[in-house]
């Protein structure tokens, strides 16, 4: 069996990055991919889908340091459904999110001493 995502977007939003009560990082970007085609009428179509990608250890404090707003990234990684219970209506949801094993920064302005790529080996991803 294969579950694997691939994806380049750019982040809709700065990164958000919080530590376990184990201590370990975990960073959640918001990736939006874009999409055009010509439908039969020859009128030009376009689709933006947004992206739930969390990232673990390492790689999630060089999301933090390096990444912001409108950076393009590519991730790699595989798909997970979770649920939680809603706290305002009690009621159990659901969110598919991509869990990176790989993020690589792409175009976009460098920090200084920023690497163009950075692909850090991924972390066990257990709480």
């Amino acid at each position: 069996m294969l579950n694997k995502a691939l994806i380049i977007g750019n982040l809709g939003s700065d990164p958000e990055l919080r530590v376990t009560p184990s201590g370990q990082a975990v960073c959640n970007l918001s990736i939006a991919t874009n999409r055009a085609w010509v439908n039969k009428q020859g009128e030009k179509q376009e689709r933006t889908d947004w992206h739930r990608v969390v990232v673990w250890g390492k790689q999630a404090e060089l999301c933090k340091e390096y990444l912001s707003k409108g950076r393009q990234v590519y991730i790699e990684g595989r798909m997970e459904t979770r649920s939680f219970d809603d706290k305002d209506t009690g009621k159990k949801r659901y969110v598919t999110e991509i869990v990176a094993e790989s993020v690589q920064f792409l175009g976009g302005p460098r920090r200084e001493n920023s690497t163009r790529q950075m692909d850090v080996p991924p972390t066990d991803s257990t709480i």
